[in-house]
């Protein structure tokens, strides 16, 4: 079977700032939602949906120019897109590769589902701590009142 070379997928190169690839199909927009993109600082964001993959079937991919992502951000795009891989690029090369890795304890990034636990109580200064059950897919466990958070819970509260 040969490949067409005009139905290639072109996407520019950027000088400096973040690729996150591998991103699970369909979402990226909450990912951009996670960093708060588009901005009125950030010039280039180029996004690619559902784009064909050898290792994962289908993806999307992230293109963030001038812009290294925090250790708190990687952490939120973890629970959306636990497979995806971060480049930063520096001089249109890619000088840091790693995989996104959830970390054990995520504090104060999502809400816990049940009403009823006290990080939901407005006269309770406490930020909701869950402990990672399962990476792929995510599931976290609520600290304080144990309710289990699935996936599709985790997701919801990025859309």
């Amino acid at each position: 079977m040969s490949v067409d070379k005009k139905s290639e997928l072109k996407i520019r190169a950027i000088e400096n700032g973040t690729v996150i690839d591998h991103i699970t199909a369909n979402k990226s927009l909450h990912i951009l939602k996670i960093l708060g993109l588009p901005d009125s600082e950030t010039k280039n964001v180029t996004v690619a949906m559902n784009v064909s993959s050898k290792e994962i079937g289908r993806k999307d991919i992230v293109k963030i120019e001038n812009r290294e992502l925090n250790h708190e951000e990687l952490d939120q795009i973890a629970l959306i897109a636990p497979k995806a891989s971060v480049n930063i690029i520096r001089d249109y090369k890619p000088v840091k590769k790693d995989k996104i890795i959830l970390p054990d304890t995520v504090t104060g990034i999502i809400k816990c589902t049940n009403s009823k636990c006290i990080t939901n109580y407005a006269n309770e200064p406490i930020a909701p701590k869950f402990n990672v059950i399962n990476n792929h897919p995510p599931v976290v466990r609520c600290h304080y009142c144990e309710k289990l958070i699935k996936t599709e819970d985790i997701e919801k509260q990025f859309e």
